[in-house]
This record gives structure tokens, C-alpha cells and sequence, in this order.
């Protein structure tokens, strides 16, 4: 059995500019998963750097309040919304609210370096 206790997950800062903590990545873990899962947070009103994965994203938000861009579109979300951001997407997500935005990123397949672009 493997349980990954949040705390215990080191936080680093993403390419993206996020706060994340790995939690499950096949390539750390012997785990049979053909996706990565991690916990990320924006500080108040701080944006993600825009970037783009070749895989897919769903990202999970747990609390706080964002402005979610993918491509052209601009949505507002908050607790309780999965969002998912398909494959070559341009996206980022801006804090709008006045506690940290928090949420769950889930990539398949897992997340690589050289998955992602970083746009500046």
C-alpha cells in the first residue's frame, strides 16, 4: 500500500510559477499509473506563468477563487470545478480572490519537462 502524506511531498516551485507537491508520478514511485498527480497552490493575487502541455490536464479546485484561461476562453472557477485542459492548450490560471488558490493536477500521461512549453 502507498500513502503519500501531503506535508511530506516537497514544495517546489513549477515552470509554470506554481506551488506544487508532487504526490504520485510513476517515474518517482514503483506505481502502476499511466498519469501524475500533484497539489498546487497560486498565492493571492499571483497569475501562472501561460504554458502549454502536449497531454492532457484536469485540474480540481479545491478552494479559493480563479480565472481559468485555456486558448481564447476565460472562465471563472472555484471549489468544486474540474477543468479540463486539452492536449497543445495555451492555458494559465489567475488568483482573483483573497485566500491562496488551491487545487489537484492530474496529467495524463504523467507530466514530462519536455511535455511543456513555457511561454514567456
Amino acid at each position: 500500500m502507498l500513502i503519500r502524506k501531503l506535508l511530506d511531498c516537497p514544495e517546489f516551485i513549477a515552470g509554470d510559477g506554481t506551488r506544487l507537491r508532487e504526490l504520485l508520478h510513476p517515474d518517482k514511485q514503483e506505481i502502476a499509473l499511466g498519469y501524475s498527480l500533484a497539489h498546487a497552490i497560486v498565492p493571492v493575487g499571483q497569475v501562472s506563468v501561460p504554458h502549454a502541455l502536449t497531454t492532457s490536464e484536469v485540474y480540481y479546485l479545491l478552494s479559493g477563487v480563479g480565472e481559468m484561461h485555456i486558448n481564447d476562453e476565460i472562465q471563472r472557477v472555484e471549489p468544486g470545478d474540474a477543468v479540463y485542459i486539452p492536449p497543445k492548450a495555451r492555458q494559465f490560471i489567475r488568483n482573483v480572490g483573497e485566500e491562496p488558490l488551491v487545487f489537484i493536477c492530474l496529467v495524463d500521461p504523467a507530466w514530462r519537462k519536455e511535455d511543456e512549453t513555457i511561454f514567456s
